[in-house]
């Protein structure tokens, strides 16, 4: 009976590990199929592009900055100075659409002095200024010494800024350009650094492109002219370089 107990146990043991042997069965078959991390050779290349390009956009800032003793003084004077400089800059060919208000400020002024009693600092109200500039955007690059001058001769008193750059539409043009000579400059990188090897690109793994890279706007210099002089203030424009960049990753293998 001892004898039969104890086979019993043994023939249970043994179905035990062989059925412990077959769940594992599959997990070790699992293992084996698994693909191993990638092996694939890859190169990383940075290609440039870019180009010299003529601006196509000009923009003037200007305006005129009134004092007044009164706040509505003050902007009644500016407003009928500022119709009088629209005028005349619409009657060199610029429209209304080319034209845009990029800053207006009405600020009281003080006078500050010391109480000779109190010993003091006293801040009088003295008046108000109002300050209006506008800015004109235009494809008319040779209009820029007209529009200043008749600005000017209009009334305006502040010529804050003229720059040359490039349009939205021709920038996106520029970048769309740009990107695809980028990506093939890339490629023609790689292409040197395997000769060499005896590789060659077999794919591409990853692009990642950079930021398209527009130039600081072109501040062009203006020269005071006296009335008497009569001659038109001289504003020049230059070429500008614009440059973008894009990382490609390559898969490469053996000739």
């Amino acid at each position: 009976m001892k004898t039969k107990f104890i086979a019993a146990i043994i023939a249970v043991l043994v179905v035990s590990i062989t059925m412990s042997t077959l769940a594992v069965a599959p997990s070790a078959d699992a293992q084996e199929t698994t693909p191993y991390p990638s092996r694939e050779k890859t190169i990383s290349v940075t290609g440039m592009a870019s180009v010299s390009v003529k601006p196509d956009q000009l923009n003037i800032s200007f305006g005129v900055q009134t004092q007044e003793k009164t706040a509505r003084e003050a902007l009644d004077s500016n407003s009928a100075d500022m119709d009088k400089i629209i005028s005349a800059i619409k009657s060199v060919g610029i429209s209304e659409s080319e034209i845009g208000t990029s800053s207006f400020n009405i600020s009281p002024i003080y006078n500050s002095y010391e109480d000779k009693t109190s010993g003091r600092w006293v801040q009088e109200l003295t008046g108000y200024q109002v300050s209006n500039i506008v800015t004109v955007s235009t494809a008319k690059l040779d209009s820029a010494a007209a529009i200043i001058d008749s600005a000017v001769n209009a009334g305006a008193n502040r010529v804050d800024s003229v720059y040359f750059a490039l349009s939205p539409a021709k920038q996106q043009s520029l970048k769309d350009d740009l990107l695809g000579k980028a990506i093939t400059n890339a490629k023609s990188k790689a292409e040197m650094a395997l000769a060499p090897l005896d590789h060659k690109i077999i794919g591409v793994k990853m692009v990642s492109l950079n930021e398209f890279s527009m130039p600081y706007p072109t501040h062009a210099p203006v020269y005071a002219m006296s009335e008497s002089a009569r001659a038109p203030t001289p504003v020049f424009s230059s070429d500008q370089d614009v440059t973008t960049s894009a990382n490609v990753v390559f898969i490469i293998g053996s000739n």
